[in-house]
């Protein structure tokens, strides 16, 4: 059976409706997805130097910076002598869950999938939205706190340094198998340049990639692409 959808969302090589039940896990990315900012850039904010960070983030979630590694620490040293407790303001104060997030990971756990985060973002911010949304597994990265403040570097964890596109990528690969399933029972959902490793390894397998109000780069290569409404509407497309 095939079908149109409805304005504002666009389908690249889907034809058929195919139920949410098929699959067995899904990957968000959190800033700008999951949740309506970009955290580091209202951390920024508290030092006065948002416009530099935001402008970094900016290119390199469009693509423009190659090295994403590189342009988190640029952006995090820039917020070195923060206090650590400009973090749970931006929390309190700035973070909300996008629209329809609520309702798109309930369905999700409701078919009895597995949900999976990863941020290029911060375990100050990822673990509180794990915990609101119930969520299965998440990686992220870690500010280093001296003092009561940002020294302007991150912890090395056990995984690794940085939570980039490919680390995004081999989390949700490694959460696959921890599963027992391919990928081909995946859905991975962004909005930048480096959710498109994750999203790619999801469609090649025959998952599904999902882009979120997306950058430019991210909207032309993802197998869906939600341009108006909330998060849930990918439901329209995955009936329950």
């Amino acid at each position: 059976m095939s079908f149109t959808p409805q304005p504002g969302l666009t389908l690249r090589g889907i034809h058929s409706p195919r139920p949410l039940c098929d699959f067995a896990l899904i990957a968000f990315d959190m800033d700008s997805t999951l949740i309506n900012i970009e955290c580091i850039d209202e951390v920024a904010d508290a030092a006065g130097r948002k416009s530099q960070v935001a402008a970094i983030t900016e290119a390199a979630m469009r693509g423009e910076i190659s090295d994403y590694k590189e342009s988190l620490r640029r952006r995090v040293a820039l917020l070195r002598g923060v206090p650590a407790s400009a973090l749970q303001e931006v929390y309190e104060q700035r973070l909300r869950l996008n629209p329809g997030a609520r309702e798109l990971v309930a369905a999700c756990r409701s078919v009895g999938m597995k949900v999976l985060l990863v941020s290029g973002g911060f375990t100050y911010f990822t673990d509180r939205v794990r915990d609101t949304l119930h969520i299965d597994y998440t990686r992220s990265n870690v500010f280093e706190i001296i003092d009561g403040h940002l020294s302007g570097r991150m912890v090395d964890q056990s995984w690794g340094d940085i939570c980039d596109g490919e680390e995004k990528k081999r989390m949700l690969l490694q959460t696959c198998a921890e599963l027992g399933i391919t990928p081909s029972r995946a859905i991975a959902m962004g909005d930048g340049a480096n959710d498109l490793p994750m999203m790619k390894a999801c469609a090649d397998a025959g998952g599904l990639s999902v882009a979120y109000h997306a950058k430019p780069k991210v909207r032309e290569q993802a197998m869906v692409s939600i341009e108006t409404g909330g998060l849930d509407r990918l439901l329209e497309i995955l009936p329950l």
